[in-house]
């Protein structure tokens, strides 16, 4: 568990093809202080497992269907990462709940600056259009992030947009200060918009097979 507060932003140092996985390295001196083998970083919002580690960097592998549903996939050396270590008990929960389980991708739409401050809005895929409301929360590339606006009801599936703003300090200590218009990112929506829209389709599953009992 993580609240998208980001500790760290870390490198990627190498990557190596394993059949269809990567094995991961990143640099990150801080996140590395007290992990151990087998301890969760959030990468970019991408929940890994510490596999190895030196005194600043660590190795995970990902999953080819991690790679298939997120940024991960097109990760070269060089690129920068939001780190983030899991949550320990007792910790202030200065964002949201975090899983580190992304729910899939969205691309920089536009971008525009305001005194001091940046709008984002990105792109919006169908499936994840219920699970992201106006003043929700959202989890950008692992960062806790206020839903600021959001496409209405009738703007096409296809064309539906979400936006955010984000402040200096999360525009400096983050990987969201150098997205560009064209560019991915990961997305993980509430964890209890998730479950909700769950229930109301059990819900409605129910009394579907019940009104065709009668």
């Amino acid at each position: 568990m993580f609240t998208g507060i980001i500790e760290e932003l870390g490198t990627v140092t190498a990557v190596e093809q394993h059949g269809d996985s990567v094995a991961l390295t990143v640099r990150g001196p801080l996140v590395v202080a007290d992990a151990q083998h087998g301890d969760s970083i959030a990468t970019s919002g991408v929940c890994l497992t510490v596999v190895e580690q030196t005194p600043e960097t660590f190795t995970a592998f990902v999953m080819k269907q991690t790679l298939d549903m997120s940024a991960h996939g097109a990760l070269r050396v060089g690129d920068r990462l939001n780190l983030e270590r899991a949550a320990s008990v007792g910790d202030r929960l200065g964002g949201h709940i975090v899983q580190g389980h992304i729910d899939g991708t969205a691309s920089v739409l536009e971008t525009a600056d305001g005194d001091g401050w940046r709008r984002v809005r990105f792109s919006l895929a169908p499936e994840l259009s219920p699970l992201v409301v106006d003043k929700g929360s959202v989890a950008i590339d692992g960062v806790s992030l206020t839903v600021s606006a959001v496409s209405t009801e009738d703007t096409p599936p296809d064309a539906a947009w979400f936006e955010v703003n984000l402040i200096p300090e999360t525009l400096e200590a983050t990987t969201l200060g150098l997205r560009v218009p064209g560019d991915r990112v990961n997305v993980e929506t509430d964890v209890l918009a998730r479950h909700v829209r769950r229930m109301l389709r059990l819900d409605a599953a129910a009394a579907t097979v019940t009104q065709e009992a009668r």
